[in-house]
């Protein structure tokens, strides 16, 4: 579609470098700065599809950048500016080789884990009897770090992590307390939107001088999974699925299709109206979580948009 950006080429002044991740371009500047654009590029299985979603880019950045200013008061995180709607500006961090993943309720990998017989996840014990979608006693934290070979994210323990030196103990320590503290925040704004927090998962880097910070996104429906609240234990009771914001309808959708991203499986074709219809429950899950109309960006030129908006912030 025209009205999307799903790659990125610029020379910005003071660019050193550039990153292109499954979803964002990382754009290194100098003066230990990081330019973050997020593209309206849809990862599903670890694979990048190929069309674009509209919009899907400003409604991840501006739903991560409200999440970060609601809960910079907890955790520091490293953005300073957003000049554009796909765009985020912040501090240089090293990041940690590890994400961390905070699950409040039974779904989505977590159930299919559970599904197979599994009753631990990442050294974690679930509870006998559970069905999916049910709430957790407590929150467990499975982190993952990516595999040794390729891309996709691997299961790993808090007792592995430490084992293989990924990140220190007193670092994973501190990595755990922020987890459990944006996850609670996070919870608390969603409920008085009418929404639970499901899951979701945080990365974390570490400045130049050695203070740990949130980098990337938080509280997105790429990272993170919402239910409705009204009618949640109704559903439950009734054994029927979840109504749900997440990306999850969009992999349901590749698995009814015969795709799961493993070897030999086709990448089925999403049509025009299946991907608007996927830009309207991005859409639909901003104006949920932000309590705020979301205000469309002008597409009819996003490259020079963008262009513009960060020349004139950089010019200050």
């Amino acid at each position: 579609m025209s009205n999307t950006i799903i790659a990125t080429d610029f020379n910005f002044p003071g660019q050193k470098s550039v990153y292109h991740g499954k979803v964002r371009e990382v754009y290194t500047l100098e003066n230990d700065k990081l330019l973050m654009i997020a593209t309206d590029r849809l990862s599903a299985f670890d694979v990048v599809m190929p069309k674009g979603i509209p919009y899907k880019g400003q409604i991840l950045n501006q739903i991560a950048t409200k999440m970060m200013r609601a809960t910079e008061d907890l955790v520091p995180n490293w953005l300073t500016a957003t000049p554009d709607p796909n765009v985020a500006i912040g501090e240089a961090c090293v990041p940690f080789k590890v994400e961390m993943v905070i699950r409040g309720y039974m779904s989505g990998h977590a159930a299919r884990e559970y599904k197979a017989g599994k009753r631990s996840l990442c050294g974690v014990a679930m509870p006998e009897g559970m069905k999916e979608n049910d709430k957790f006693p407590e929150p467990i934290i499975t982190p993952a770090t990516k595999a040794e070979m390729g891309d996709h994210d691997e299961d790993i323990s808090r007792e592995e992590v430490l084992k293989r030196g990924i990140v220190s103990e007193e670092d994973y320590l501190q990595l755990e307390e922020y987890t459990r503290k944006l996850f609670k925040r996070g919870s608390e704004i969603a409920a008085k939107r009418g929404l639970i927090l499901v899951d979701t998962k945080y990365e974390f880097g570490k400045t130049k001088d050695g203070k740990i910070v949130l980098i990337d996104e938080i509280h997105t429906p790429d990272s993170s999974r919402y239910f409705y609240a009204d009618g949640y234990q109704k559903r439950q009771d009734l054994n029927e699925p979840q109504k749900q914001l997440s990306k999850e309808f969009v992999r349901q959708w590749l698995i009814k299709n015969g795709f799961q991203g493993l070897e030999g499986q086709t990448l089925p074709e999403m049509s025009d109206a299946y991907i608007e219809s996927v830009s309207e429950r991005y859409i639909e899950l901003y104006e949920n979580i932000t309590g705020e109309k979301f205000v469309k960006a002008n597409v009819s030129n996003i490259h020079q948009r963008i262009e513009n908006n960060v020349l004139e912030y950089l010019s200050k």
